[in-house]
């Protein structure tokens, strides 16, 4: 008696469809609950999470399917953080925060794969988008939010002008301290003409 090896392909969306079957159950037995506006980042993750499932379940030749999964993944928990949070405007710098999923899902590739040169490689990535996302973050957060230091709306159009002046006066050469240089020439030092 010969078993066939389960087509990854079809036991995934099988899951997805009770996945989809169980979300509309619940929405039609608890209407009152308004259940899907708390639950539908949970559906983004669990899409994530089944692109982990197919890549265990195919092995190391499709260990790729870590990247999409670890960025869907990652921006169902960025979803699910703002609509706990209600602070729809952190998508403003949270685009790096996939930049970084980008390079996990290449660490956990290379991870899969056992391949060091891949770790290293996400590992980087994950490092610059920790610094763009601390920029970012930064700018949009203390400098654009309602409580901010440029939260008032003649502060952004001050401080462009305040910039653009100081680069105008910079360019001129107001703010530079002119150093005076002797005009006569210094004498060459040959070795050859002093022996």
């Amino acid at each position: 008696m010969t078993f066939n090896r389960p087509n990854t392909g079809t036991l995934i969306s099988g899951i997805l469809l009770i996945g989809l079957g169980v979300l509309a159950l619940f929405s039609q037995l608890f209407r009152d609950l308004h259940i899907w506006t708390a639950l539908w980042p949970f559906f983004i993750i669990g899409a994530g999470a089944l692109f982990f499932v197919g890549m265990f379940a195919g092995g190391k030749s499709v260990a790729g399917l870590a990247i999409p999964g670890a960025i869907i993944t990652v921006n169902g928990l960025i979803l699910l953080a703002q609509n706990l949070s209600g602070r729809w405007s952190s998508w403003s710098y949270s685009w790096t925060v996939t930049l970084a999923s980008v390079g996990l899902g290449i660490f956990i590739m290379g991870w899969y794969q056992q391949d060091e040169t891949r770790k290293q490689s996400g590992l980087k990535v994950m490092k610059i988008a920790t610094i763009l996302f601390i920029a970012f973050g930064i700018f949009f957060e203390l400098l654009f939010s309602r409580g901010g230091l440029l939260g008032s709306q003649y502060a952004f159009p001050a401080l462009l002008i305040l910039v653009g002046a100081y680069l105008v006066i910079s360019r001129s050469g107001l703010l530079s301290k002119r150093k005076t240089i002797d005009e006569t020439p210094a004498e060459p030092t040959n070795p050859e003409i002093q022996s």
